[in-house]
């Protein structure tokens, strides 16, 4: 007699079988809506990404709706003044990098990443309401009630965010069961095609939603990616049944500060030669908690004093989580100290990227941005490396990494290592390319006497289409890799904070930049020298900055390649029982 999937799901839990898992359900620990083992016919892979897709592409299609002109609303509807306005965006920036840190450690420690995004998803939706009504209401602008309205607004859209950004992507990946060969190879799909829906959002608020905006009101802008959020938000519950799931564990910003404070406190206990003597909770092999748990490595060996079990306290029931702590506790503080380098490599490669909003759009302000009769406004000129973005996902899905494959026998293509290499390569190349834009440019200038007068020099924008055009590629193997890295890299209880600190490698990105002009600015007006980035671009040399960028970016590479060859012949050794 044939047994039911509540039957099969009863007898997993309870008589757990190798092969019962590997064939009928997710063997990853998956959960269904029910928290039953989630069979594998009837849920996850593709048929629960769409309406995640949907999800991150109408947030997407939101907040650049906010973000992306923002400076025009603050200083035409609320008439701040430039500096008021550039000091407000950055403190809402500020906040929209932030929160993704709460909302993962939420998802990951008290709701789960579905729940957090149906929590936050109203919360995004009354925002947009708020902002409406601004926009709208004549009562509003009359009123001086009205700026705290619009930050209301900016300020709720910001939090939401902050618990969409960190889950949503994260989420999709949780459908796919990483110890299955080829579901493993859809999740780097879904990575792919989840930042081309996201970035064709970009794309099209920065096209149609800012034309509307200028054109023809900021409600209308607001209303169109409201909708479709409403459109969306719907469809998600809808598919809630066809959803996989990750069993929460402890806290995981708790249990790495239990591993931490247990080493302290036993800094100068001795270690045993022997690390099957560390504590460590026994489990069924064929558990969810067996298939979470890490084996020991010999890295970080100090944090392992956490899991030494204190002389004469062998029954450790009763032992406080703060004094003693198990071995997959400790093995996911390392996993976490090992991604520190590759995170820290990547806020070089988006200090590289503020420049395409920064620096590239004030070299474009001084050519001519003339196509026959239709100028080109610089600020426009990043859409080249959207739709640069847009082709090379493309490519790379269908060519790339097919024809990679042939080479490389990685099931992906290119390993993680190789792909992030390759963006930060082509990050390089970048700021290469800008250098000799700039270095033509000035050259013209030169020639046509205009070197110390601030007018666009006879040299079209058009030039600067291969700078965003290679940074494009540079996003799809470095941006994308990365969210990649940091998701398969991450303990399982930590995906959603992991994703968070990808979040927050762009914002400290934008801070170095930050900091980078300010130096240079300082270093090379000493005397009443005119520095390299002067107010007049014809009297600066803007082409040296992009070359000490390159140079920066060039040495990050060495120290990545560096790195990643050390942790690969560290991982061989491991796997081979080595080390």
């Amino acid at each position: 007699m044939e047994t039911t999937d509540e039957e099969n799901a009863l007898l997993l839990r309870l008589h757990p079988t190798p092969q019962v898992v590997a064939s009928e359900y997710a063997s990853d620990g998956s959960v269904d809506i029910n928290k039953q083992p989630a069979l594998k016919h009837r849920t996850g892979n593709w048929r629960a990404c769409y309406p995640v897709l949907g999800v991150g592409f109408s947030e997407g299609m939101v907040f650049s709706a906010i973000a992306t002109n923002l400076v025009t609303y603050l200083t035409t509807v609320l008439h701040e003044s430039k500096v008021d306005a550039a000091k407000n965006i950055s403190a809402w920036s500020g906040v929209c990098f932030l929160t993704p840190l709460l909302g993962a450690f939420v998802a990951d420690s008290y709701l789960g990443r579905y729940w957090t995004i149906v929590v936050v998803l109203p919360v995004y939706i009354v925002a947009m309401l708020v902002l409406i009504a601004s926009a709208s209401l004549p009562v509003l602008f009359q009123s001086d009630v009205h700026p705290a309205v619009v930050y209301l607004g900016l300020y709720l859209a910001a939090i939401a965010s902050g618990g969409v950004k960190p889950c949503i992507s994260a989420f999709g990946a949780d459908q796919f069961d990483s110890n299955d060969p080829a579901e493993l190879v859809k999740k780097g799909s879904f990575f792919n095609w989840y930042f081309f829906l996201t970035t064709t959002s970009s794309l099209l608020s920065g096209t149609v939603i800012v034309w509307l905006q200028d054109n023809v009101g900021w409600a209308v802008s607001y209303v169109i990616p409201t909708v479709l959020m409403l459109i969306c938000f719907p469809a998600f519950l809808a598919g809630s049944r066809v959803y996989r799931f990750r069993e929460m564990g402890v806290s995981p910003l708790v249990s790495l500060l239990q591993v931490v404070v247990a080493a302290v406190r036993k800094w100068n206990a001795k270690l045993p030669d022997d690390s099957s003597l560390l504590y460590e909770q026994a489990s069924s092999p064929c558990t969810t908690e067996a298939s979470h748990k890490n084996k020991h490595t010999n890295q970080f060996r100090f944090f392992d004093k956490a899991a030494i079990v204190p002389p004469g306290n062998e029954s450790t029931v009763q032992t406080s989580p703060w004094r003693l702590c198990t071995v997959t506790q400790v093995e996911e503080l390392k996993m976490l100290l090992l991604t520190l380098p590759t995170w820290a490599s990547f806020v070089i490669f988006y200090a590289v990227t503020s420049q395409m909003q920064s620096t590239m759009i004030e070299q474009g302000m001084l050519m001519d941005n003339h196509v026959g009769s239709f100028a080109i406004p610089p600020a426009s000129m990043p859409i080249i490396g959207v739709l640069s973005f847009l082709i090379w996902v493309a490519a790379y899905e269908t060519v790339l990494a097919p024809l990679a494959r042939r080479f490389t026998g990685n099931e992906k293509g290119f390993s993680q290592w190789q792909r992030l290499a390759i963006g930060q390569a082509l990050s390089i190349l970048t700021m290469a390319l800008a250098a000799l834009v700039e270095t033509r440019r000035l050259a013209i200038a030169e020639a046509s006497g205009l070197r110390h007068r601030e007018v666009p020099v006879p040299m079209s924008i058009l030039w600067q289409g291969p700078v965003f055009f290679v940074h494009g590629a540079a996003e799809v193997f470095g941006a994308i890799g990365m969210t990649e890295f940091f998701y398969d890299q991450a303990p399982a209880t930590m995906k959603s904070l992991c994703a968070a600190f990808g979040q927050l490698a762009v914002a400290s990105g934008s801070y170095l930049n930050t900091v980078v002009l300010s130096v240079v600015a300082l270093a090379t007006t000493r005397g009443g020298a005119t520095g390299w980035i002067s107010d007049n671009l014809n009297e600066g040399h803007l082409d040296y900055f992009f070359w000490m960028m390159a140079a920066l970016s060039l040495l990050n590479l060495a120290l990545f390649v560096r790195y990643s060859m050390r942790h690969t012949d560290r991982q061989r050794k491991q796997d081979l029982g080595l080390s």
